[in-house]
């Protein structure tokens, strides 16, 4: 049978699942690929007269005006160092929380617990922003209220940068942790209790079971999901930086991301060359990442890694 006939072949009884593939396919060919014909306009001096692609060719010197901004080194800084402390942070607390609902026998507190700490993740940033406004503001905020009801001074939290990095962070891991304990919980739930019981009948504490055990059996879970972020740890979250932030110039060193750079650049200074020409070197920085940790994975065992 030639390819062409075992091609028809296949087509015909696999019909009913590649319908239910096909939306799939064509969300990403939509939204994904055929979105990619725009990074030419990092290329090009772009104006709305001639459109994008007959716009005149511009070199490399968005590239060069992003990266003689001043702006580059600390938004590229700040989205590595963000996006690494949320993949150690809330992998680490994702964990933590899965093994202990698994831990924990009565069922009822489980499930009232995994519902309080799955519904942040269903909350808009926009909603988290005006919490965060609520409590850290300097006239109406709940933490401010409480200094002076102590006889402290106010504090002006969104005049001091250093802080809000642990903002950030605590936010960004109070609303993702809930959803990310499901998969690993679920990874938990697919081990062999048989494993636990022999290891009960030799004297192993449940500590010991937690590390000697159940660790090291969801270590590829642990491996892929962390692949899987590693993959956008350039990509900040725009809407966690932009909701909670904003356009508080004081706080852009400590806050400002590549895609809030992008963002202000195209919106407030109408340069589509120089946000094409950000989220390009973005996307780069982003492909070399996931190769190098993707191979960094198969030095240590083919199974683990994604390609």
């Amino acid at each position: 049978m030639n390819k062409g006939k075992r091609f028809l072949k296949d087509l015909k009884k696999y019909k009913i699942l590649l319908l239910m593939l096909l939306p799939a396919v064509i969300y990403v060919i939509l939204f994904n690929y055929i979105p990619m014909g725009g990074i030419v306009l990092a290329f090009k001096k772009y104006n709305y007269i001639d459109g994008i692609f007959k716009s005149p060719w511009n070199g490399l010197n968005n590239f060069k005006f992003f990266f003689n901004s001043g702006q580059a080194f600390t938004v590229t800084r700040n989205t590595l160092l963000y996006n690494t402390a949320f993949i150690i942070i809330n992998n680490i607390l994702q964990l933590t929380v899965a093994i202990l609902l698994v831990e924990i026998k009565n069922k009822y507190f489980v499930k009232a617990a995994q519902s309080i700490m799955f519904l942040p993740y269903f909350i808009s940033w926009v909603v988290v922003s005006v919490i965060s406004f609520n409590f850290l503001s300097y006239d109406y905020g709940v933490v401010n209220k409480l200094i002076a009801f102590l006889g402290g001074e106010k504090v002006n939290i969104y005049n001091i940068p250093y802080i809000w990095p642990v903002i950030i962070i605590f936010f960004n891991a109070w609303k993702n942790v809930g959803y990310g304990s499901i998969l690993y919980l679920a990874s938990i739930m697919g081990i062999d209790p048989s494993i636990y019981e022999a290891a009960q009948i030799d004297g192993a504490s449940k500590v010991q079971r937690i590390f000697k055990i159940t660790i090291p059996m969801v270590r590829p879970t642990i491996i892929v999901l962390v692949l899987l972020a590693v993959g956008g740890i350039f990509k900040g979250n725009f809407d966690l930086f932009y909701n909670l932030v904003g356009s508080n110039g004081i706080l852009y060193d400590a806050t400002d991301v590549i895609d809030t750079y992008t963002f202000r650049a195209l919106i407030y200074n109408n340069d589509i060359g120089m946000s094409a020409a950000s989220g390009f070197f973005q996307s780069v920085l982003c492909f070399i990442t996931v190769v190098i940790a993707n191979k960094l994975v198969s030095l240590y065992d083919k199974d683990y890694t994604l390609f």
